[in-house]
């Protein structure tokens, strides 16, 4: 078998994995596609042969169907799995497998392309009997047909690509004026992604969950439903985090909406793996999303619960073979979640980053077992810990392809053990280079509203108004911090003494988070027990791992007086007056000096911060797609002046204050690097007084709905359109229609008001 394609997430180890991890099993040879942009990645390295598709633009490369027939025609291959995405769901791609002699290792093409047209989908979903949501099912090709049937329905709406996937080509809209912006960005979105932008509309059910139902079916009319995933928490629409089974379907409701996925299949005469998706309502009510003609990023929780291989199912079925199981033989074990690994920044709403790993070290199952033995021994006895991951120290994580790093699962008995495992294995998890997103996942595990389940794919826009901020230390974490950083500068002093000649004690002042601590460090009753104590409090360290040489991880048993917890930190930075750890997932700075250098150090000069309040910067790493301005322009705060794409979404850039454009930095085409500015505005004193652009850049909560004024438009909306709030006088009133850059300019400097104390229209 061989995989020469990749996801339409666009990470290309994502597709090779399946394949070599069933290699063991079946003696597979494996023969890997990669673009040139890939030449040193993982999934070449593992491969038995390497072939060389294209260069780096997946159209020339990973898209090109002659191409890698080509190269299974070179290597030999009798079979291609698909893996996750790009031509995994082509069914031109699998109709020239056929033509050539190739097994194509999943469903037939007449059933992808039946499942792949969203609209085609839903009408025979509707046929087979599956609950769908309600809509306009059809194509739309005008901006004017778009707001029509947006009325007919009823706002919200989603404006969906129909050959679309992964988040791409979809935007939520409130009113006419998002629906017709939401149309031109899907739109692009969809033909850049899919080479197909036809669109239609549907329904956006408010509060839902997105649950999964995971099929296997066999050539000979055998359709297995496995357990459902979980797959609520999600941004721009992209999930981040999923479990099975979900801590919120009943037994009855799993069989329904197991037999109407069944029953879809069945209809189209599917074959292979695929997933039926639904949207779920609050009363449980399930409505069919979309079907996915494909083995899914998030299919090893199925694994675990299931005991299935879904990959080795998958190269049987293709080989003719039955199904081994029937659907009783199909029970729910244990629990597994899974986080995905991204390169991307939560701290500047979730934006892609890249950049080289400059250190990376998985976490290891037998350490997260050892770490839980003191308070969780349950857990620790036969949980599960498995990285699907596709880097390795010192690979580039680039702007051509998704910013997924891996995928980390745990499985344990229960979801709660299920959940420690995970935080325990993402406090090991080493990552050092670009920004990723350990300190959400890692917030996660401890959020109560997630531990709870009570979760929907608006999670996060809830949870997280003002956007993510890292990880809230509560005052006992902090202690431990401090302990822990005072405990490394022990070990230091000792290092640099002869035997025997070190001081008794260390008195210290550390300071995190702005607050000074303290304290006085002391051995205890070996070279790896540290007694760490401050005014009001005491922690006793056995010390594990120092977090020197190979791994950078500090691990101790701590001892707070009460009970005893297992604590591991990352040590990123030893720095002359102190260090930068990271502590559950966020990175902090602690300040490290004596007594006399503390008392000194308000003297030292502060440390001046450039304004770029008058500049518009990029905020992700991508190509400027367009300038909407020229120099010499006048500007409004909140005018649209540029799109950025970045991973194939099309990220809308608006002006952080009013302003004249004095210079251009960019051109349309070039490539941009975070912060990166793109143009300068000349500013008056009264604009100077808007918001910094540190404030403006966050992109809005996706349902469109704006928080925090932001000036980033990123995927649903996210635009500064002031739906929550106008800004006007005591005395003035505007008409909530008003939403244009003229309103925003006659109401700029006067004071912000609800929505709902809007009256009249006063322009």
């Amino acid at each position: 078998a061989a995989d020469d394609k990749q996801n339409l997430d666009r990470q290309p180890w994502r597709d090779l994995m399946p394949c070599l991890r069933y290699r063991e099993a079946a003696r597979h040879q494996v023969r890997g596609g990669l673009s040139e942009a890939d030449r040193f990645a993982k999934h070449v390295s593992m491969a038995d042969e390497a072939v060389c598709v294209g260069p780096t633009r997946a159209a020339e490369s990973y898209l090109n169907i002659p191409r890698i027939i080509q190269a299974c025609k070179d290597t030999g291959a009798e079979a291609v799995h698909p893996g996750y995405g790009f031509l995994s769901e082509n069914t031109k791609f699998s109709q020239a497998c056929a033509d050539n002699g190739i097994e194509f290792i999943g469903p037939s093409p007449s059933a992808i392309l039946d499942m792949g047209d969203k609209i085609q989908s839903k009408k025979i979903a509707q046929e087979a009997g599956v609950h769908t949501i309600p809509g306009f099912v059809g194509i739309l090709d005008t901006i004017e047909e778009v707001i029509r049937v947006a009325n007919d329905i009823g706002y919200p709406v989603m404006i969906k690509a129909s050959a679309g996937g992964g988040g791409k080509g979809m935007r939520i809209a409130y009113n006419d004026a998002e629906a017709a912006e939401g149309f031109r960005l899907s739109r692009d979105e969809a033909m850049a992604s899919f080479g197909d932008d036809r669109l239609f509309v549907e329904k956006f059910i408010e509060e839902p969950r997105h649950i999964e139902i995971q099929l296997i079916a066999d050539k000979h009319g055998n359709v297995i439903y496995l357990p459902e995933r979980e797959c609520s928490i999600q941004r721009r629409n992209q999930k981040v985090l999923e479990e099975a089974p979900s801590p919120f379907i009943t037994p009855e409701v799993r069989k329904v909406m197991g037999e109407q996925a069944v029953a879809l299949a069945k209809q189209v005469g599917y074959h292979s793996a695929g997933t039926v998706e639904f949207l779920v309502d609050k009363h449980q009510q399930h409505y069919f999303l979309e079907m996915n003609t494909r083995l899914q990023v998030e299919h090893p929780v199925t694994e675990e619960i299931s005991g299935v291989d879904l990959v080795e199912q998958m190269i049987r079925v293709a080989e003719g073979k039955e199904l081994p199981f029937k659907q009783s033989d199909i029970t729910i074990k244990g629990w597994a979640l899974e986080s995905r690994v991204y390169a991307e920044d939560p701290l500047r709403g979730f934006l892609p980053a890249t950049g080289r790993l400059n250190r990376y070290i998985e976490p290891c199952q037998a350490a997260v077992r050892s770490a839980l033995e003191l308070e969780y021994p349950e857990a620790a006895e036969d949980g599960i810990v498995r990285c699907d991951s596709g880097v390795t120290e010192w690979s580039e994580i680039s702007m051509h392809y998704d910013p997924l790093i891996s995928k980390l699962i745990t499985h344990g008995k229960d979801r709660p053990a299920a959940l420690k495992l995970m935080a325990a294995a993402l406090d090991r998890y080493v990552i050092d280079g670009p920004a990723h997103n350990i300190n959400f996942l890692r917030e996660m595990m401890d959020h109560p509203r997630f531990v709870s389940g009570k979760i929907d794919t608006k999670f996060i826009e809830t949870e997280f108004k003002e956007g993510y901020h890292g990880y809230q230390l509560n005052d006992s974490q902090q202690q431990d911090l401090v302990a822990v950083s005072s405990a490394m500068q022990w070990k230091n002093v000792l290092t640099a003494f002869a035997s025997g000649t070190a001081p008794k004690e260390l008195p210290l002042v550390l300071t995190l988070l702005s607050k000074p601590h303290k304290v006085l460090v002391r051995r205890a009753e070996n070279d790896n027990a540290v007694v760490v104590e401050a005014e009001g409090w005491k922690r006793h360290l056995n010390v594990r791992a120092w977090g020197l040489g190979g791994s950078p991880v500090f691990e101790a048993v701590i001892n707070d007086g009460g009970a005893k917890h297992d604590l591991a930190v990352q040590v990123l930075e030893r720095k002359l007056l102190g260090v930068t750890v990271q502590h559950c997932g966020s990175k902090f700075d602690v300040r490290v000096e004596s007594p006399e250098q503390a008392q000194l150090a308000h003297h030292m000069p502060a440390t001046v911060v450039a304004n770029l309040a008058n500049c518009l910067v990029s905020p992700m790493p991508g190509m400027l797609v367009s300038l909407t301005a020229k120099k010499g322009d006048r500007v409004v705060m909140g005018q649209e002046l540029a799109v950025v794409e970045a991973m194939k979404m099309q990220n809308i850039l608006r002006a952080p204050c009013d302003g004249v454009i004095a210079e251009l930095a960019k051109s349309p085409g070039d490539t941009l690097a975070v912060d990166e500015v793109i143009l300068e505005l000349d500013v008056g004193a009264a604009a100077l007084m808007q918001p910094s652009i540190g404030s403006m850049v966050r992109p809005r909560p996706a349902s469109g709905r704006s928080r925090d004024g932001g000036a980033l438009d990123h995927g649903m909306k996210e635009q500064r359109e002031l739906d929550d709030f106008f800004v006007a006088s005591s005395d003035v009133s505007v008409d909530a229609s008003t939403r244009d850059s003229r309103g925003q300019l006659w109401m700029r400097g006067l004071g912000v008001v609800p929505t709902g104390a809007i009256k009249n229209d006063h322009r």
